[in-house]
């Protein structure tokens, strides 16, 4: 892991003009020499090590634990509800919670079904080991550390997961589309991330994630740097230009130190 302090240190109204794979297709763009105060990043797939989940599936177990008689009927209609209101963020970015996926499903879960549904989720959501030591480090260098991720699950769903695996400490603040009315790339949800962290000038900011128009598109939208994590299952989208691509989360510092 690479220590010591984040190198740029220039005042805040110096800037240059920086030429990236954007500048052929949309013309150069400023990038205003700042110091970073605070790293975003996204949680699945960035914080959670990107695999496929067979959702309708993990539905029809947990089904079958409390609703054995029609485990697979119930199981289809929330998973058509939940694919449903993933759809329409996708189309309006308006964000969606499970409240939602059970209204339309015709469910009125109990907190049993709940936790059984949460505990299904737990052999894929463990936090990449390099995250631990990572956020450490990025305390060290005195930077916030935030995250901010599309999700229909309620906070206490995410940081039941951050405290389980010992990393919930190290962050400073998070927002969930679960609990504003906006889900990435929509600029009020990264400006509702920097709120979270106490920062209030985006050029201060690098987000990290894995998905090139949410995460990537998104950040620079408002300002960001932004770093690509990329996982080779989410599309990519040509007029995102990561201003890093990493591979591993290890490999971060090195970038902050450049910039």
């Amino acid at each position: 892991m690479l220590r010591g302090r984040v190198g740029l240190t220039g005042p805040a109204e110096h800037s240059r003009r920086c030429p990236t794979s954007a500048e052929g297709i949309g013309g150069p763009f400023t990038i205003r020499f700042v110091t970073i105060r605070a790293v975003i990043f996204d949680w699945g797939g960035t914080l959670t090590p990107w695999h496929t989940v067979d959702h309708e599936a993990l539905w029809r177990g947990v089904c079958g634990q409390h609703f054995p008689e029609r485990a697979d009927a119930l199981a289809a209609a929330i998973w058509a509800a939940e694919l449903g209101l993933w759809q329409a963020t996708g189309d309006t970015r308006a964000s969606a919670t499970l409240d939602q996926v059970f209204d339309r499903a015709g469910l009125v879960p109990t907190e049993a079904f709940l936790a059984s549904y949460f505990e299904a989720w737990d052999p894929h959501t463990f936090t990449d080991p390099e995250v631990p030591p990572l956020l450490r480090d990025l305390r060290e260098r005195g930077l916030r550390v935030g995250v901010l991720s599309n999700t229909m699950w309620p906070r206490s769903a995410h940081e039941r997961v951050f405290a389980r695996d010992d990393v919930l400490g190290l962050i400073d603040g998070a927002v969930y589309s679960s609990e504003i009315p906006w889900a990435k790339p929509h600029p009020k949800a990264f400006l509702a991330a920097m709120a979270a962290v106490g920062v209030d000038d985006p050029g201060a900011c690098v987000f990290v994630g894995d998905r090139p128009y949410d995460d990537v598109h998104g950040a620079k939208r408002v300002g960001m740097r932004a770093v690509l994590i990329p996982n080779s299952d989410v599309p990519p989208f040509e007029s995102a230009a990561p201003d890093a691509v990493i591979t591993r989360l290890s490999e971060l510092p090195r970038h902050l130190d450049t910039w």
